[in-house]
């Protein structure tokens, strides 16, 4: 249990263990208060923010307030004008009762309040093939135990590899819905031009090249649960007509005359952060808030290291096999690594352990590059025909394999690439993927390869 005031604590009731999180309250300097129990609170000028300042100084999306376990981190988000405490321009801190926290020229003093929001505990560490012993996913699964009973809209957010499609499965067998149709919508995988048709079908003749009609995601899912993976990689001018089906629980399938009624539960899962493209103008804000009747928020792998051993054993029975297939120290090699893919890259990593009998942890050749002090992409081996090559740049080795130095090339290549590419595009996956010439899908991919988070690299991270 930390000292700090503040933090995020585990607790004992009569009901079993609970997560203690503080409320707070942000003071302007006029004396106007604002209160806040949630788990994160997003502060900006722009629409979906929980505290919105219209001035001017203020970013979109400015900066937020994190309860944690050591007590509440206050996160710069890429503002223009900076965020300070006591005069100190910070980018990632915590902050104490009393700070003042100014947010552009918006000085803000923090007061933690005498009450707390306790969440349970659930008493399980797998749920329908969720995995977790963490204060963090306990809390997950009594929130999803608790969602599952009813037919709530449900939006997962994590970060690539945390497990969405996985916790998604999970809900959808623990609800009242499990032995109906469970259909499965990946947004960021389908043409623009298509993704309509696959949501709610079409008519034979309803464009060029519909040679029969099609059924939709929406009625093969009727009376079951459709799940839209990557929402967040849906076209802006598509989103009116996903709410519109939500709302009125209804869909026409394109090049039809007639709606049709549809009872459908939708859960929706995306790694951007939905409420900055909110305040950005890149996700409708109505759209948003129809989705976020429940949300579930999963933790990167790096957060809840304590689960590592769980999981590990989890991938090892689904491989049949078990902690004697791994090399000697393997578990304390996954426990200290930050896993950037998350819990796929961990699953990866025990197969890669159990087949070839290595733990060597996938590094971007950036990466290495700054842990060995070499260029990004040159070999270890000696070099005595070539000059040294400046960074970014290939240092042929006639001693290596042509195979092994040309995958080396390629891969410096997409990595930088798809860097500059997000940065430009400041992490619109879809428009960095259309001036590529590449789907979106591929881009993922890249991205995912090489452990790189789009947001990040959009704000200049």
């Amino acid at each position: 249990m930390s000292n700090q005031r503040g933090a995020t604590v585990v607790v004992k009731a009569s009901s079993g263990l609970t997560l203690e999180r503080p409320v707070f309250e942000l003071v302007e300097s006029g004396g106007r208060k604002h209160r806040f129990d949630a788990t994160t609170v997003r502060i900006g000028a722009g629409p979906g923010n929980d505290l919105i300042l219209d001035r001017p100084t203020v970013s979109s999306v400015h900066a937020e307030l994190v309860a944690t376990s050591r007590g509440l981190r206050l996160r710069d988000l890429g503002s223009t004008n900076g965020t300070t405490v006591a005069g100190v321009r910070v980018f990632d801190a915590l902050v104490e009762d009393g700070a003042t926290i100014a947010v552009g020229d918006v000085a803000l003093t923090l007061r933690m309040g005498k009450d707390t929001v306790a969440q349970p505990l659930s008493d399980k560490t797998e749920l329908n093939g969720a995995v977790g012993a963490s204060p963090a996913m306990r809390a997950v699964f009594s929130r999803l135990e608790r969602v599952a009973k009813t037919d709530a809209t449900v939006l997962i957010h994590g970060e690539t590899g945390t497990g969405k499609e996985v916790v998604a499965w999970s809900l959808y067998e623990a609800s009242r819905r499990k032995d109906q149709p469970f259909v499965v919508l990946d947004c960021g995988s389908i043409a623009r031009t298509l993704i309509e048709s696959e949501l709610f079908g079409h008519e034979k003749g309803a464009f060029t090249g519909a040679d029969k009609r099609r059924i939709g995601a929406f009625e093969r899912a009727q009376g079951g649960t459709l799940f839209l993976d990557e929402l967040g990689e849906l076209d802006l001018e598509l989103q009116p007509k996903l709410l519109r089906a939500l709302e009125r629980r209804e869909i026409q399938r394109l090049g039809g005359d007639k709606p049709m009624a549809v009872d459908v539960r939708i859960i929706a899962a995306t790694h951007r952060d939905l409420r900055t493209m909110v305040a950005r103008g890149e996700f409708r804000e109505d759209l948003y808030y129809r989705l976020a009747v429940v949300t579930l928020e999963l933790p990167p792998l790096r957060e809840r290291r304590e689960d590592v051993p769980l999981l590990v054993d989890h991938f090892l029975k689904a491989l049949g096999a078990d902690r004697a297939a791994l090399p000697a120290g393997a578990i304390e090699r996954f426990v200290e690594h930050d896993w950037p893919g998350n819990a796929r890259e961990l699953k990866n990593a025990v197969e890669r352990a159990v087949v070839l009998g290595e733990t060597r942890l996938q590094t971007s050749p950036r990466a290495a590059a700054a842990l060995s002090g070499t260029p990004s992409g040159a070999t270890s081996g000696a070099t005595t025909s070539s000059p040294p090559a400046p960074a970014g740049s290939f240092v042929i080795d006639p001693s290596q394999p042509y195979k092994d130095q040309k995958a080396a090339v390629i891969a410096d290549f997409e990595e930088r690439y798809a860097r500059l590419l997000m940065k430009l595009h400041q992490g619109n996956v879809s428009a960095a993927a259309r001036v590529a010439g590449i789907d979106r899908m591929s881009l993922h991919k890249i991205l995912d390869r090489y452990g790189l988070d789009a947001r990040d690299l959009g704000r200049g991270e």
